[in-house]
Formats: C-alpha cells, sequence, structure tokens
C-alpha cells in the first residue's frame, strides 16, 4: 500500500498496491457489493484525520464511498490518533477521527469543552508489527521483556544486540518506530513498556510507515513497529518478528492469529465521528458505509490487511451509530 502521502489526500489522487493474495477465510465476515444509494443525493466535504494505521483502511472506504456519491468529496489525513484528536478534531476543525486506540479521557473532556462529541465505532482489528532487517536471522524471537529492553526509557544509543542475548551480535541496535503523537506509540508503550509513553528517545520517530520499512531495510541491525497492513502489502521488504508475552510460546503476527486473540500485540481499531455533525446526511451516510464494509473479507482483509469486524460486531456498532444519529438530529 503506497505510504508517502502525509498532507490531506483525496482518496481518487490515491493508488492502492493489490493485496498480497490468499488470506484467510474469517468466519462470521462477509464481502458484500458496495451497495445501494441509500443516502439519496448527497453532496459536500468530508475532512477525515488521524491514525495513520486506520488511514488505509479510510481511504479504500472513502474511494467507494464516493463512486457511489459522485458529488461528495472525502479527504482523509495522516496524522496520528492523537495528532488528530489534538489539533483537529477536538477544535471541531475535522468531522470524523481515525484511532488505533480507544479515545483518551483527556481527549473526550478536550473535545466536549469544545462541543464536539466523539462517538466511538471499531472497524477493524490490527495486529501490530514488529519487523527486524532481512539478514537478521538471530531476533526472529522475542518476548515482551526483551522488546521493554530494546524500546524502554533506558535503551540508548550503545546498547547492543548482545546486551538482549549474549549469543546475538555485539552490532548497535537501530531503532524505526512510531511517533509520541501516533496512537501505535501509545498502544506499544503500554502493551510492551507497561506503561503508555514511556520509550526510548533513541529512536527515528515518523508518522510514515515506509520511513520505517526504509530505515529496518537498509540497516542490518535495524528494528521497528508499525501497523500489519503496510507489512502485509510489503512482506518481501523486511521480516516480521514472532513474539510472546510470556516466553512459552510464540506467534507471528497475522490475520488468523488476530482474530483468534493468540497474537499479543492485535488491538482494535477505531473511526470517531462527532456526533453533533451526524445531522448532516453525507457524514452520517460515510460512517453507516463504514461500519457495513468493516465485515468486508474483500475490502478490511485482503485489500487492507486487518481483521474485519464480525456480523455480530458491526450490528452492536451500528445500533451505537444510529442511536448517536437519533440523539443528533433529537438535539
Amino acid at each position: 500500500m503506497s505510504d508517502d502521502i502525509s498532507s490531506r489526500v483525496s482518496r481518487r489522487k490515491f493508488i492502492a498496491a493489490a493485496g498480497a493474495g490468499g488470506v484467510l477465510a474469517l468466519a462470521g465476515c462477509t464481502d458484500g457489493g458496495d451497495g445501494g444509494d441509500g443516502g439519496g443525493n448527497l453532496s459536500g466535504e468530508i475532512f477525515v484525520t488521524g491514525s495513520s494505521t486506520v488511514f488505509p483502511l479510510a481511504v479504500e472506504v472513502a474511494d467507494r464511498f464516493e463512486r457511489m456519491h459522485e458529488d461528495v468529496s472525502t479527504s482523509v489525513e495522516r496524522t496520528g490518533s492523537g495528532g488528530g484528536f489534538e489539533n483537529f478534531f477536538c477544535p471541531g476543525d475535522s468531522d470524523i477521527n481515525n484511532a488505533s486506540r480507544p479515545i483518551k479521557d483527556s481527549e473526550l473532556e478536550n473535545c466536549r469543552s469544545s462541543g464536539v462529541e466523539p462517538v466511538e465505532l471499531k472497524v477493524a482489528t490490527d495486529a501490530l508489527t514488529v519487523i527486524v532487517n532481512n539478514e537478521n536471522d538471530f531476533a526472529t524471537e522475542l518476548t515482551f521483556d526483551q522488546l521493554a529492553q530494546i524500546w524502554g526509557p533506558d535503551a540508548g544509543a550503545d546498547q547492543t544486540w548482545a546486551d538482549i542475548d549474549p549469543d546475538w551480535p555485539d552490532e548497535e541496535v537501530n531503532r524505526f518506530g512510531a511517533a509520541t503523537t501516533s496512537g501505535t506509540f501509545d498502544f506499544f508503550t503500554e502493551t510492551v513498556n507497561g506503561e503508555e509513553g514511556v520509550h526510548t528517545q533513541d529512536y527515528s520517530p515518523t508518522e510514515q510507515d515506509r520511513n520505517i520499512v526504509q530505515g529496518v531495510q537498509g540497516d542490518p541491525y535495524g528494528i521497528g513497529y508499525f501497523g500489519f497492513s503496510y507489512y502485509f502489502n510489503n512482506q518481501d521488504a523486511a521480516t516480521a518478528v514472532a513474539v510472546s508475552e510470556t516466553g512459552d510460546e510464540f506467534f507471528l503476527p497475522s490475520l488468523e492469529n488476530a482474530a483468534s486473540d493468540d497474537y499479543p500485540l492485535a488491538r482494535p481499531l477505531f473511526t470517531y465521528p462527532d456526533r453533533n455533525r451526524l445531522t448532516e446526511d453525507r457524514i452520517a451516510e460515510f460512517c453507516r458505509f463504514f461500519v457495513e464494509k468493516s465485515t468486508s473479507k474483500e475490502i478490511v482483509a485482503d485489500t487492507v490487511g486487518y481483521v474485519p469486524n464480525t456480523d455480530s460486531k458491526a450490528s452492536e456498532v451500528m445500533e451505537t451509530l444510529e442511536s448517536a444519529v437519533d440523539e443528533a438530529n433529537s438535539g
């Protein structure tokens, strides 16, 4: 999946790479077509900000929505989950914010102080992926403890792989990871390091998954982490690491392992519309469309590289959305 777009992007200008094929049959997930024109004649703009992890799914959904509604222009900006909440969504400058972790209490308070009411809609499940250089044949399995040694706050520029395991090369560990505005950063630090935001400062931070892959590709002793979608669509570029929370059993990132909850770095992905803007038909219909397509194996799994919602989960999410639409229109 192309990953070099850092500013606001019209989905019509975004060309998605073909999926890596042969994914899996996910029970309870449906494909379906793009459906009918449930929203009538829609027009206007929709501005979506937030997570770089949710970004490829959002632009795929936006493209299909625009095919149905030619007078609607949907723009998606990759700002990071936190960056989107703080700089765009909570101030009221974007209609929807994607996030690769749940909204924080402080963000919710910030939004509400500005009259913005976020509505949480789960749209997929990710298998956050740790990668190493293809020449790395030693660190292909890592425990949470080892990951915490590499990415924790005490990990400095002089740390070598031999510090992690004396049988490994005495070569410096070079890190490439998510920026502090990213939900991936928040999830990874809380899950692996035990506290959100606790992270070494000796790394190359970015919101661009492509930069992480390029950094690891160019360094035989490099390591990085990001959402599964970019790895899924670029599997020859780097080697995925099997991880274990306890060291007893290791699991590779895959849609199967994320769907079964075996993979310890699996996480839900969300989109958050402002409830007040659900009075606008184009925004309400876009959110309905997003939730409907969240069950599609063809879109979510085969094309983008995430685990789709089950039908029952999508029904639950749709109930949340419809309740929010009703509240917005009655308020």
